[in-house]
């Protein structure tokens, strides 16, 4: 299965919860910073996007995927979560070290998030 395949199955049913999600750390993190601008630019383009089939989380095909090894409902949503998971900490580590004024840091954390994502 491709990632653009998986993307627009899962993508649909948890871009509400995921854009919900992204809102209320938009919340929490209110304070200016170094990265302040470029966090809300991309989370402005992750909320245009809610509507794009392609667009939402990614990640690559793992082993089993390209030996040819379908994946079951139970392992997509573990994958999904994770993945899930892994974006939110990355989006919410940038808010806290630009909170901090940690150019590089917040640099390194916001990159790390806008890789996991498909505008």
């Amino acid at each position: 299965m491709s990632r653009h395949h998986l993307t627009n199955i899962f993508g649909h049913a948890i871009t509400g919860l995921f854009i919900s999600t992204v809102l209320v750390l938009s919340s929490t993190f209110a304070q200016a910073g170094p990265c302040s601008a470029d966090i809300a630019q991309f989370e402005a383009a992750v909320r245009q996007s809610a509507n794009y089939p392609y667009a939402g989380l990614t990640a690559p095909q793992t082993v089993g995927a390209q030996l040819g090894q379908q994946p079951t409902a139970a392992s997509m949503k573990r994958a999904e979560q994770q993945l899930k998971s892994e974006f939110l900490a990355n989006l919410a580590s940038a808010k806290r070290l630009d909170a901090r004024g940690d150019r590089v840091g917040c640099t390194r954390a916001l990159t790390a998030a806008k890789r996991m994502y498909i505008l």
